[in-house]
Order: C-alpha cells, then sequence, then structure tokens
C-alpha cells in the first residue's frame, strides 16, 4: 500500500517523522508481515495476503490501516513486504513482535494463523520450519539455521518493512544519513568516510567505492551524473532484484548520497525490463521521495538538488558492463568502448559519470549512519562488510542470504545452505556467474573474498552461487555457460566474437561424443587468447569456466575424448539403451513411443534396440511399465 503524501522542509521535520513511525512499527502492536518478493509471490502469496485480510474482517478485528493512526496503535497491522530470502519455503509469514515464521503456507491456513497466533498467541507447530535431520521445528526467525549464521547489512529491512510505504524505511533510520550529510558533512568527508570502510564494488569488479568517488568528485565540470547498475544478467542471480524490490529507497538514498559526494545533480537507475516488479516498486519510491522532498529540488530546504529516472533495459547481458550500459542509456547499441577514459572522466554523454551497482549503493547508507569502523568489523581487512548471495541449484536451502565477507565456501553450503540435496556428494560450486569459474572439494574452506577466488581462477561476480551434486557433467557445465556468453557476446571485437563461437563448437563437439585430445588442446588455447585480448570484461571473464573446469576437471574431459564415456551419466551421447529380455512382456508400448523406429520385435515378445538407429531420446525408458529398459 502507498503512503499518503507528506512534504518533509528540514531534519527536524524528518527526525519527528522519525520517531512516529518507529513507534508505530517497534510497539506493542501485532503486526503480519507476508513476503511479497518474485518467488513467494509466484507461489501464491497475494492469495495468502487476502485470505488473512478476510480471516481479519471476518472477525471483526481491529485493523491499522494507516501506519501513523495514532487511535489505532495497538490494533492489528498487516504488510506486504519484499524479499524475506529463504525462497525456498514460501510463501512465508512472519509475526511480529514475537518474530513467528511460518513456511509454506497455502490460503486456508489463513483462518487458524489469525485464531490461534493472533487471538490466542499459539504457534502453529505444522507451519514451522522443521529440521530436515532431526525434524526439530523453529517457531521463530532467528532460531533457524538458515538465518541465524547471515549476517544483515543490505538485508536488515528486506523482508520486514512495506517497501511502497516511505514511512516505514524512514521509521528504521531512513533519510537520516541524508540529512546529517547535507546539514554536518561535506561532500569530501562523505567521501572519506565510505573510502575509509573499505567498500568494494559489489558488481563483480570489487573496485573501492571510495576511490571511485574521489576520482569523480576531482574531474572538473558543472555537470555530473551517478548511474545506479541494476542490470543483473547471470543465469541463477536474483540479488539486486530482490534489494530493489524490497528497499528501494535504500538504494535511492544511496545514489543520493553519492550525488551529494562527487558534485553530480542527476541519476539514471539502469534496470531490465525483465524485472517488472523492481521497475515498479522504484517508480512507486521515487514518485514518494520527490513528494516528500527528500529527492528533487532543493532537497531538504538546503542548496542540494538531485534528480533519478529509471532507465529500462532490453536484456543484453554485456550492458552490465558500464560503457555498454552508458551507450544504451544514451539510446545507442550496448557496447563496450575501450577505456581509457573511464566514465569517471567521461562517461554518460561525456560527462563525469559514477557507475555503481545496486548493492553497492544500498551499503553506503548504513555506513553513513553506523559509521566506517562499525562496518570494517565484518569481513576482512581486505574485503570489508557482508555480501549478499543468490544460493541455487542442489543445495538444500535456496534462497537470498547475506554473509561476512570471508565466510568460507563450506559455510555458505553446508551450514547456511543446509546441505546437498538427497544427502547426495557436493561436486561444484559456480561463483561469479557466467564469468566466474567452478570450485571443487579442495575449496570448501576457501574464504569467500575477492582476492582468496581471483587466486583460484574464479570471482566474487554479482553474487551467483550455484551448487552442483556428484551427478554434475562438467563439461556440459562449461558448454551451458558458453552457450550463454556466445549468444550475449556485442560481437564487437573479434576475440569474444569469434573465439566464443569456436570454444561453444569444441565443447557442443565433445559433449556430442566426437571430440579428440586435440580438441582440449585447441579449447585451452582459444580460452586463453579470448581472456587475454577481449576489449571488455565480458569477454575477458567468458573463458573463466571453461579454464576452470579444464584445471580442476580434466579428468572429466579426457573421458569423454579418450574413453568416450560421461563420468557423470549426464551426456545422451554416451549413453546405451537396451531392454532386459527376462523383464520384457513385448507390450510393444516403447516401439510406440520411438520417434526413429528404433524398437523391434514382436508382440509378446522380448523386444530389441537397434543401437544404430537410437537417437537415446529416452522415449522408450519413459514408456516402459516393466522396468524393462536400462541406460548404461
Amino acid at each position: 500500500m502507498s503512503s499518503p503524501v507528506i512534504q518533509i522542509k528540514s531534519p527536524e521535520e524528518l527526525a519527528a517523522l522519525r520517531t512516529k513511525a518507529h513507534a508505530a512499527l517497534d510497539g506493542d502492536s501485532v503486526r503480519i508481515v507476508v513476503c511479497g518478493g518474485t518467488g513467494c509471490s509466484s507461489n501464491g502469496s497475494k492469495d495468502v495476503f487476502a485470505a488473512l485480510q478476510a480471516a481479519v474482517a471476518e472477525r471483526n478485528i481491529p485493523v491499522r490501516v494507516d501506519l501513523l493512526d495514532e487511535e489505532g496503535m495497538q490494533n492489528l497491522s498487516m504488510a506486504f513486504s519484499g524479499c524475506s530470502g529463504f525462497c525456498e519455503v514460501g510463501p512465508i509469514v512472519r509475526i511480529l513482535p514475537e518474530n513467528y515464521f511460518y513456511v509454506r503456507v497455502k490460503a486456508e491456513d489463513a483462518a487458524e494463523i489469525i485464531d490461534k497466533t493472533i487471538l490466542a498467541n499459539e504457534t502453529i507447530e505444522r507451519l514451522m520450519y522443521k529440521d530436515r535431520h532431526t525434524g526439530q521445528p523453529y517457531a521463530r526467525r532467528n532460531e533457524i539455521p538458515f538465518y541465524a549464521n547471515q549476517v544483515n547489512v543490505v538485508l536488515t529491512e528486506c523482508g520486514l518493512i512495506d517497501p511502497g510505504d516511505i514511512r516505514e524505511y524512514i521509521g528504521h533510520d531512513g533519510y537520516k544519513a541524508l540529512a546529517d550529510s547535507l546539514y554536518n558533512r561535506p561532500p569530501e568527508a562523505v567521501v572519506e568516510e565510505i573510502t575509509k570502510s573499505g567498500l568494494r564494488g559489489r558488481g563483480g569488479a570489487g573496485f573501492s567505492t571510495g576511490l571511485k568517488w574521489s576520482l569523480t568528485a576531482k574531474v572538473p565540470g558543472e555537470k555530473k551524473y551517478v548511474v545506479c547498475n541494476a542490470d543483473e544478467g547471470d543465469p541463477g542471480a536474483f540479488m539486486d532484484r530482490s534489494v530493489l524490490e524490497g528497499n528501494p529507497h535504500a538504494v535511492l538514498e544511496g545514489m543520493i548520497l553519492a550525488g551529494y559526494a562527487i558534485g553530480a545533480d542527476e541519476g539514471y537507475v539502469y534496470c531490465r525490463a525483465e524485472y517488472p516488479l523492481a521497475v515498479q516498486r522504484m517508480r512507486i519510491a521515487i514518485k514518494q521521495a520527490e513528494e516528500a522532498n527528500l529527492l528533487g529540488d532543493n532537497i531538504l530546504g538546503t542548496a542540494f538538488s538531485f534528480h533519478i529516472k529509471i532507465k529500462e533495459g532490453a536484456g543484453a547481458f554485456v550492458c552490465g558492463e558500464e560503457t555498454a550500459l552508458i551507450a544504451s542509456i544514451e539510446g545507442m547499441r550496448g557496447m563496450p568502448r575501450p577505456k581509457p577514459p573511464f566514465p569517471a572522466q567521461s562517461g554518460l554523454w561525456g560527462k563525469p559519470t559514477c557507475v555503481n551497482n545496486v548493492e553497492t549503493l544500498a551499503n553506503v547508507t548504513q555506513i553513513l549512519l553506523k559509521g566506517a569502523d562499525w562496518f570494517r568489523q565484518y569481513g576482512i581487512p581486505k574485503s570489508t562488510g557482508t555480501k549478499v548471495f543468490a544460493l541455487t541449484g542442489d543445495v538444500v536451502n535456496t534462497g537470498l542470504i547475506e554473509v561476512q565477507m570471508g565466510t568460507t565456501l563450506k559455510d555458505v553450503v553446508f551450514t547456511v545452505g543446509g546441505g546437498i540435496r538427497g544427502d547426495k556428494e557436493f561436486k561444484t560450486v559456480q561463483i561469479g556467474g557466467p564469468s566466474g569459474g567452478c570450485l571443487t572439494k579442495d575449496h570448501l574452506d576457501l574464504p569467500l573474498d575477492y582476492d582468496s577466488l581471483r587466486s583460484v581462477g574464479a570471482m566474487v561476480g554479482s553474487g551467483g552461487l550455484v551448487v552442483m551434486d556428484e551427478e554434475t557433467c562438467m563439461v556440459e557445465v562449461a558448454r551451458f555457460f558458453m552457450n550463454f556468453t556466445q549468444q550475449e557476446s556485442c560481437g564487437k571485437c573479434v576475440l569474444c566474437r569469434e573465439g566464443t563461437k569456436r570454444m561453444l563448437e569444441i565443447l557442443e563437439k565433445i559433449v556430442a561424443g566426437n571430440g579428440t585430445v586435440d580438441d582440449i588442446g585447441d579449447l585451452e588455447e582459444v580460452a586463453e587468447a579470448v581472456r587475454d585480448g577481449s576489449l571488455c570484461g565480458l569477454g575477458k571473464t567468458a573463458p573463466n569456466p571453461v579454464l576452470s573446469t579444464l584445471k580442476y576437471y580434466r579428468n572429466e574431459y579426457l573421458a569423454h575424448v579418450v574413453d568416450h564415456v560421461c563420468p557423470a551419466g549426464q551426456c545422451a551421447n554416451f549413453k546405451t539403451y537396451s531392454i532386459i529380455a527376462e523383464k520384457c512382456k513385448g507390450c510393444r508400448l516403447c516401439a510406440r513411443k520411438c520417434p526413429v523406429g528404433a524398437i523391434e520385435g514382436e508382440v509378446k515378445q522380448p523386444h530389441v534396440i537397434d543401437a544404430a538407429k537410437c537417437i537415446k531420446c529416452g522415449a522408450c525408458l519413459d514408456a516402459c511399465r516393466m522396468q524393462a529398459v536400462v541406460v548404461e
């Protein structure tokens, strides 16, 4: 629900509103928060929210419609939040102040939640999260291992506040850092504090945020820009989207502070159009901030003005690269250009431009509120603070997590993530998306920080973590990511355009069973050439999945080309389909399903698969009711 129009003319008025909103949010009243992130929404959380509203209405329970309704301060309130993080168990319902946490909630559970938990303060065990090994139920959010082993800085308010009500953000100290900076901290002091914090860019490169701001601030010019890079395109990544959906004002405040620090008066949020909910909530947040005099001309009665626009991208992965992104905003095709000059020198429309990603900007407010030393207590000296990861794949607890920089891969996968699905063996983690690398069992004790990952041929990237089990073919993994980067190559430079195409051809040849030992050497040679000679970050890092799998799983490549087997049993062309005569009843169901007529035999007699005709599609395996078809 959007908040009513408010106008704030001074830090004193902001402080007064903060006090009222904080009291309303953290008082003794009961508050139901339904996760409205993309994952929970797709699983029916909107229906759950509607059912809870209906159950409350049927029982004539007073509900505070407006956050600051002083007459109903002790009444029940309800909110539809952003992503709560634990996507695996959604839809999620959280009940405050007790912090009860219900998972996999359905609309038909609404009446019981109201009757037992809201009216009688009794918990409902069947809706609690339960440990998969011991069956132990957890009533409260902070008790659940998935959350208990995280450290939230960026995600503190995500899943807690209504992203459509600016007053809820203000009630959690929102825009306080902005007011303090505009009135008490000169721009150079803002840059100094961010530099002192050690914050590095969370978009992948890990460049010092404070240094980037300092460089842009020093470039002369009356017109400068701040650009928020929300073009999140890695397969399996949804960190930036969730922050934009769950706490859009944190990103806006970070952008405004960046503009104040470098001397800019205009900013752009570049967000891919495939994120409609994120774009919608950002538009609402911008409108509310403008109405509240926290964005626009003469912010909070000062001489500082800053305006923000949203630019929707068309989904080109290369536009995550800052110069390609800038070209897209300018209305041109998103293609990188050589550097220098860097955007800090000549960026958007030739003006000094500071480009930061969503998570980087969301950290800014917390640092300026609590200080650089507070931020540095998390992480390690060269990689301070926390990092948000999207944990996906063959892990038990998929979702959005935030851990200290330097947390080991083992802690992320087995403590926060709960281990591997089906109690299978861990095989690898693809970190950093198509630009990242694959880590093995030997890397489980590796700290997740910029320098440690770079030392083993991987990278933090934007924060995608895809966990894979023992049944994963690493050659196919390399082929999958190379197929993605080849399609997403803008084609500007020859090495990337032709090199990724050639690498994909070799990988497809290997997984098809036609590869040779020489192909492995050619693949490595092309990968190194593309890495060393490409123009932009996409091309330079595109070979990482290939090079890392060749380094750590070379035996799997050799098995494909020398022994003509896929050790993981995943590559279809290495599979052999046959029929066990003793089990076959001659029903001919498999023969009718075979698209190429490769199965022969008389009715009620054992059938045979002609290996020369078989295309290994698996239709016979799916069709056989007697389990007579086997795959080797």
